[in-house]
């Protein structure tokens, strides 16, 4: 559709695909972290960043299916470098895992992608009781990021190439709850509502970006983060609930970006120069775009980020004293 094609700042649009925003980048010698590679955005992602020469780490949490894909990629991408590692983000058990194998390989950590995600499921609590969503969405790869900050503040330092962070937020973090985030009611099942929830997780995802990047500017550290909207796609996120495949498959079928668009904002964040020493912003269709006015409350950013950091903690020191 016309309105797909609509080029902003970056001279790239809703329409242009991954190959298009990466085209031309050689980026070997870096090495990526990306969760959620086995399907979708996230499959299209680490195939863009294996063709353009990142060592790609894939994070997953079943590794036969990992070790599948990785073959896959390879046929296609006979020089790609890729690892697979184990990893179920609504675990804070298989984070400190991931993050302490990761760690003792002794590999650098140029970027780092939060691509994996729920949507709209039946109400249910994660291993570490917390909803599944906010888990899965927010809370494991919260976790991660802060466990790879040394990693990769020593890997932007030694090598002089600013690290870049991405995590994959969604236009519906502007429908999430009234108050935003439910701080006293994240696990409140009689209050649950499957889309809501994920709007608040994903709201979660902008804030996230929002006080981290300013902590760096803050540090003077060389790295930055942004989130972003992938854009409508058709892919099995909205697995979960019949009526969402209804309204994907078909009511808004010609609104769709295809999986090849819908990689491209994650994969300019990731790879293009024009993304260099931007940080801290919301994009949509490889530009910046305007994000929920909670993403704009700094006291709000604040005590979120508070909020995630007392939960992890509170969260490990229950697991340990089991």
């Amino acid at each position: 559709m016309w309105i797909l094609s609509w080029k902003g700042a970056t001279g790239f649009s809703a329409s242009s695909t991954a190959e298009e925003v990466t085209r031309g980048i050689e980026a070997y010698g870096l090495t990526a972290i990306i969760t959620g590679p086995t399907s979708g955005i996230g499959l299209e992602t680490a195939r863009i960043l294996a063709l353009r020469g990142v060592h790609v780490v894939m994070a997953v949490r079943n590794t036969t299916a990992g070790h599948k894909i990785k073959q896959q990629l390879i046929d296609q991408i006979p020089k790609a470098k890729i690892d697979v590692m184990e990893l179920d983000v609504a675990s804070l058990k298989s984070v400190n895992k991931f993050v302490t194998e990761f760690k003792a390989s002794g590999k650098p950590l140029n970027i780092l992608i939060a691509n994996a995600g729920m949507m709209a499921p039946p109400f249910s609590l994660s291993e570490d009781n917390i909803e599944l969503q906010f888990a899965t969405n927010h809370i494991g790869h919260f976790h991660m990021t802060n466990g790879l900050l040394e990693t990769m503040k020593n890997t932007a330092q030694k090598s002089g190439i600013q690290g870049r962070i991405v995590i994959l937020s969604s236009e519906l973090h502007k429908m999430s709850y009234k108050e935003g985030v439910r701080f006293d009611k994240i696990n409140d099942e009689k209050s649950y509502n499957a889309l809501l929830a994920y709007g608040q997780s994903k709201l979660a995802n902008a804030l996230h970006a929002k006080e981290l990047s300013r902590q760096f500017k803050e540090e003077g550290v060389n790295i930055t983060v942004n989130s972003l909207h992938p854009g409508v796609i058709a892919t099995n996120l909205a697995r979960h609930t019949a009526w969402m495949r209804v309204v994907f498959g078909y009511i808004v079928r010609l609104f769709l970006k295809n999986v090849e668009q819908g990689a491209s904002t994650t994969c300019y964040l990731a790879l293009h120069p024009g993304a260099k020493g931007i940080s801290g912003e919301y994009w949509a269709d490889n530009n910046i775009s305007s994000a929920s006015g909670f993403v704009n409350d700094p006291e709000f950013v604040k005590k979120f980020w508070d909020f995630s950091v007392e939960l992890v903690d509170r969260t490990l020191a229950s697991s340990s004293s089991l």
